[in-house]
């Protein structure tokens, strides 16, 4: 491959929220002072207040990784930002990966994301001699609920130990990794990809 600046620039998210005790309600009829009476039962599940990470399977059509799991995300479009009025008078604009990251968030999964924050970068080479540049970020859910489009065939919600089980992207499990250290407390100095 001949040496070239031109490279696909694609974002990705890993997308975490936190699953707070839950619990489950059922109707009972109760005894008291020799009555009976209908209520609501409560019966606790305890997640613990796990931290879960959004994964899709991709659909069996895609160019890269078909059927392989991984984290929302897409290519950088010019419309991405020529849509819009520049920020500054000579035409350049901010945001503009941030702007296609949550575009591409929204597309693929229907989903609103907080604050995003970087992680790392890879690059790679597609089978079709495409130079690819990857940014990885990571986000909360901010809202929405998922629906998928149909550049993906499942989802899930799992724990960093749960997305063990999944044939996952190679280094996607690391990345979720990396994010499940740093919201538990663990530096982003400290923290790498193995």
């Amino acid at each position: 491959m001949p040496n070239q600046e031109l490279h696909r620039i694609v974002s990705t998210a890993i997308i975490y929220k936190k699953f707070l005790e839950e619990f489950l309600e059922f109707p009972s009829l109760g005894h008291h002072k020799n009555k009976f009476s209908r209520g609501l039962v409560r019966k606790y599940k305890n997640e613990g207040g796990q931290i879960k990470y959004l994964i899709t399977k991709r659909s069996p059509h895609k160019k890269v990784f078909p059927n392989k799991w991984t984290v929302p995300g897409g290519g950088l479009e010019t419309d991405d930002y020529t849509s819009t009025s520049p920020s500054t008078k000579e035409g350049t604009w901010y945001y503009a990966l941030e702007t296609s990251l949550r575009r591409e968030i929204k597309e693929e999964v229907n989903l609103e994301v907080g604050f995003i924050k970087y992680l790392l970068d890879l690059a790679f080479i597609r089978p079709d001699g495409i130079p690819v540049i990857t940014l990885s970020f990571y986000a909360s859910h901010k809202g929405g609920e998922v629906k998928l489009d149909e550049d993906a065939a499942e989802f899930v919600w799992a724990t960093y130990e749960e997305c063990k089980k999944y044939d996952l992207i190679e280094g996607i499990l690391d990345e979720i990794r990396m994010v499940d250290e740093i919201l538990k407390g663990k530096s982003e100095e400290e923290t790498k990809f193995k």
